[in-house]
């Protein structure tokens, strides 16, 4: 069965038809790195993460680009507030992006490219779109001329008499028309700059992408992917451009994930409800964030909130808890043959992996990818007790890792894999116990009880067990 993935551009799924067989050239929007990044963006990162892990699943070479923005108005602002240079600002949280991202789980991409490091090949870029027509100078800054390009709005399904009307568009009576947008801005006071053909200046945001792309996968590339608020118009932007210098589709995929909420509102700083990765990593195992964003479908909204990490992290440990049961069968060392019930039981782990494959190559579908691997788990604890044979667990156990490995869960030793997080708590209960705190004490005592553990106070210290 082949991978369909529901393509932005047709608004339809379509069959994965890569440009050279067995492999994906992949680029994703990658951050502006002027802060630690929000749960928002991880829900993004690990969309396409999970993706490239799936399409390696299924024998596909992956190559996966991921930019860094290093120069934006964002950078500048924050180097200015605390009397800084621009790559001081960039280098500090490109190093914080990592350690979050290496906390979250994420592979690493094979490029992670940054805007300075193409300033030059984004000068040639835009030269060519002016000497096409495509582009025009103002006093420093260069302009794409948007209704030059005849298919301008075909990603974002508007025409151009639309976008006009409805988006919110900078006034600026140099432009020769207010939808056209910027490719290249001139130095003001106090920023950095690159010599260029118009003075000293900078590249403008939509363009970095377009030269990036076009430079390390070349000038059409397989999936294009980032959240759906990039939709327009910075994709819509890249493709005008794109394709209008270089005469070719852009992409032939294009891949968005949609929106998280907070609490059933959209997360901003003045409902003050937004929350770093960083934040949620310090109380939340990194498997259950992947548990909790990956078990809603990439294209669907979900609403996050710590009722539901909560969740997760106790659906993770129910998978947890049967790995542990299959291993300690699979200590017991019973080599026995397997009976007819047992061979049966066998066949039907198969059918497993056949129903997960194919619910993931219907567009990536890792909501019902859980879904089969908590099934699968059932029947497990169902059929696979103490006393079945050795190969029949080891057979069930390595089954359930390799369908939790694209989603990036359930690779960890299973036994005792959330015994340390129980531990902390117990000791962050003791410690409210000894602050007069019991109200905290009580909430963690019984958060652990609807998670099936139990807390037994005796004269050597707080004993657990799972019930």
């Amino acid at each position: 069965m082949a991978i369909k993935l529901y393509n932005t551009l047709t608004r339809k799924k379509e069959e994965f038809k890569p440009i050279t067989p067995g492999e994906v050239k992949m680029y994703v929007c990658g951050p502006t790195v002027y802060n630690f990044f929000h749960i928002g963006n991880a829900r993004t990162f690990l969309v396409f993460d999970t993706i490239r892990r799936y399409f390696e699943y299924r024998g596909y070479k992956v190559q996966f680009i991921q930019n860094f923005t290093d120069i934006d108005d964002k950078l500048i602002k924050k180097a200015n507030e605390e009397g800084i240079t621009v790559p001081e600002v960039a280098e500090r949280y490109i190093k914080e992006y990592y350690t979050d991202a290496d906390a979250l789980n994420l592979k690493r991409a094979t490029v992670n490219p940054r805007a300075t490091e193409y300033v030059e090949k984004i000068i040639d870029f835009i030269k060519d779109l002016e000497d096409k027509g495509y582009a025009y100078a103002v006093n420093g800054d260069v302009y794409y001329r948007t209704k030059k390009f005849t298919e301008y709005g075909k990603l974002s399904k508007q025409s151009l008499d639309d976008l006009e009307a409805g988006a919110r568009i900078d006034v600026d009576e140099r432009k020769e028309d207010p939808m056209d947008f910027v490719l290249w801005k001139a130095q003001k006071p106090g920023e950095p700059g690159w010599e260029s053909p118009w003075g000293v200046g900078r590249p403008g945001w939509h363009i970095e992408c377009s030269v990036m792309a076009c430079s390390l996968l070349g000038e059409t590339i397989d999936i294009h992917g980032g959240g759906a608020d990039l939709v327009f118009p910075h994709h819509e932007n890249e493709i005008a451009q794109s394709e209008a210098r270089n005469g070719k589709p852009f992409a032939h995929y294009w891949m968005h994930s949609a929106y998280l909420n907070v609490n059933n509102q959209k997360m901003s700083k003045s409902l003050n409800n937004f929350f770093t990765a960083r934040e949620i990593l310090e109380k939340y195992d990194a498997e259950v964030v992947r548990m909790f964003m990956l078990s809603g479908h990439y294209r669907n909204p979900i609403n996050f909130s710590l009722d539901l990490l909560d969740q997760a992290s106790s659906a993770l440990e129910r998978l947890y808890n049967a790995m542990s049961n299959l291993e300690h069968i699979i200590e017991s060392g019973n080599e026995r043959e397997l009976n007819t019930e047992e061979i049966e039981m066998s066949n039907k782990l198969d059918s497993y992996k056949a129903k997960y494959i194919e619910v993931m190559d219907d567009d990536f579908n890792t909501a019902d990818a859980i879904s089969v691997i908590f099934d699968l788990v059932r029947d497990i604890n169902t059929n696979i007790k103490e006393g079945s044979p050795k190969t029949l667990a080891v057979k069930a156990l390595a089954l359930i890792k390799e369908l939790g490995a694209p989603l990036g869960i359930l690779q960890k030793e299973s036994r005792g894999a959330l015994e340390e997080e129980i531990e902390k708590l117990i000791e962050e209960r003791q410690q409210a116990r000894k602050n007069k705190n019991f109200a905290l004490a009580d909430k963690i005592r019984d958060d652990l009880k609807e998670r099936g553990i139990v807390l037994e106070d005796t004269p050597q210290g707080v004993r657990w067990k799972r019930v």
